[in-house]
């Protein structure tokens, strides 16, 4: 699949959505075998004053640990972290979680373009990123950063999303990323956690 293939070996994954992220989520996450080696990092749209229901629901129905990340935390592999309400999630140099109040991105806090950047910069090419369905903007410029780090850039098929606004303008931003349906997306991220 062109666009689908890492450079180097993949190290991380990072995904963002918005509107209908909890079925697209579902599709995805749960597909996951139970030996998948890699961290997975998620950045949902939740209301600042609301908890994220995400990580009790995926934790029912995933093989991987499912948790909100927490600062300071190492990423470890075969791990979901979701950002927390109404803090940025971002990956440091040194391969750590951080937490952050700082103003919203795209009207959003946790802003997906903010996990996004700071993972191209700490994973670079061993980086794999996928823009779910969702009403804005926000994971655009993300997904372009990652492409630009050398990263395997990832998109929801705009024609099946629940909502294409994000899809559409990560494609826009990302010209180069791999379109697949969510079937497609689950399929390709279990097989980066098989030896090739």
């Amino acid at each position: 699949m062109s666009g689908a293939s890492p450079q180097s070996p993949a190290q991380a994954i990072v995904i963002g959505a918005s509107a209908g992220a909890v079925q697209a989520l579902l599709a995805i996450l749960p597909a996951l075998p139970a030996s998948f080696p890699l961290p997975v990092l998620v950045v949902v749209h939740v209301p600042p004053d609301r908890d994220n229901v995400m990580v009790p629901l995926l934790q029912t129905k995933c093989r991987l640990i499912v948790k909100e990340a927490e600062d300071k935390e190492p990423v470890v592999g075969g791990t979901i972290y979701f950002a927390p309400s109404d803090y940025h999630l971002l990956v440091e140099a040194d391969g750590s979680l951080s937490l952050s109040t700082d103003e919203p991105v795209n009207y959003s806090r946790p802003s997906i373009d903010v996990l996004f950047e700071s993972a191209a910069d700490a994973f670079g090419e061993g980086l794999v990123g996928a823009i779910l369905t969702g009403a804005n903007h926000d994971g655009a410029a993300g997904l372009k950063a990652l492409a630009e780090a050398g990263g395997v850039a990832i998109v929801e098929d705009p024609a099946a999303a629940h909502s294409q606004a994000m899809p559409l303008s990560a494609l826009e931003a990302c010209p180069t990323a791999a379109v697949m349906t969510l079937d497609a997306i689950a399929s390709y991220l279990s097989s980066l956690g098989t030896a090739r």
